[in-house]
């Protein structure tokens, strides 16, 4: 049910993201009307969600729990409704438990029209911040597949 990724949530942005060279991802995200903000336009706060997806995913390829401690997001073009963004997104770097991150959305092709671009800081967190901070979810709450996360990573 992520507002971001989650394939069962109504009116989730289901960003897609597969592992590219190194510690990349490419990322996609289709503008729907209920991601409208101006009429026939993208919502810049669903934008910036969408970049925070992609950008959080990059965690699963150095396998360290870390959340978003800084996103900053930059409105090259307005996206219409209907553009399907594709996001490219790389660890630029570690410094003790800050990791920095960057990214760049193209309109509706890997080579399109630059429209958004992104920079991020994210922080290591240790495992238990999850459980300290979040709702305890029963398993009958989740979709199959994220039951199955949650027997590996709970």
């Amino acid at each position: 049910m992520c507002v971001g990724c989650g394939p069962d949530h109504p009116t989730g942005l289901h960003v897609t993201v597969v592992a590219g060279e190194g510690l990349t991802v490419a990322g996609t995200f289709t503008v729907t009307d209920d991601h409208q903000g101006a009429p026939g336009l993208a919502h810049g706060g669903m934008l910036s969600l969408a970049f925070d997806e992609v950008l959080g995913s990059l965690i699963w390829l150095i396998g360290k729990p870390a959340v978003t401690g800084h996103l900053e997001t930059s409105y090259r073009r307005p996206v219409p409704v209907g553009t399907t963004l594709h996001i490219d997104a790389a660890i630029d770097r570690a410094e003790g438990r800050k990791i920095f991150m960057s990214a760049i959305g193209r309109e509706n092709a890997p080579d399109g029209p630059v429209s958004v671009t992104a920079s991020a800081v994210f922080v290591v967190v240790p495992p238990t911040h999850f459980t300290e901070h979040g709702r305890l979810v029963a398993a009958s709450e989740l979709s199959p597949a994220a039951a199955k996360v949650a027997e590996v990573n709970p």
